[in-house]
């Protein structure tokens, strides 16, 4: 499947549609984990707006549609990568890898040396993708019901 679509940074104004992106593309998370309540479908949209003020993530966009969205931040010389978002219908087209590598190049260009990410133990289609761009296992912290959160660690 191609699907023509522009990255462009993430900003303010994009939060409304970002937040309806994040909940749609987080259902299918929250069945493989049994959490309705996981952040990405509880957090506000006050809270969304404050966490793109400042932030190095972008979004993917077809016409006026937000279809795809990163979030980052830099942390000394270290590019924080959170909430990677892919409506659900456009899936399986690239704009996951696209958005990540234009949310790496911005790190780069901030100053990051490398990029961090995490995702859950069963979030098989996730850990595959990392994989693939080139990011590795740094650590792994175990939920206690077997369940783990995964870091993934990759030099920019």
């Amino acid at each position: 499947m191609t699907i023509e679509f522009d990255v462009r940074p993430i900003e303010v104004r994009d939060a409304g549609q970002v937040l309806t992106l994040q909940r749609a593309a987080f259902v299918q998370e929250a069945l493989i984990y049994g959490d309705p309540d996981m952040p990405a479908l509880t957090q506000s949209l006050e809270e969304l707006e404050s966490e793109l003020a400042d932030n190095l993530g972008c979004v993917a966009v077809m016409g006026e549609r937000v279809v795809g969205a990163a979030r980052a931040r830099a942390s000394d010389d270290l590019l924080l990568v959170g909430r990677i978002a892919i409506a659900p219908d456009v899936q399986g087209g690239g704009l996951g890898s696209t958005l990540l590598e234009a949310v790496e190049e911005r790190g780069r260009k901030n100053g990051c040396r490398e990029a961090e990410l995490f995702t859950g133990s069963l979030s098989e289609a996730n850990l595959r993708l990392y994989s693939k761009l080139g990011y590795r296992e740094s650590d792994r912290v175990e939920q206690g019901d077997g369940i783990a959160e995964i870091y993934l660690r990759k030099e920019l």
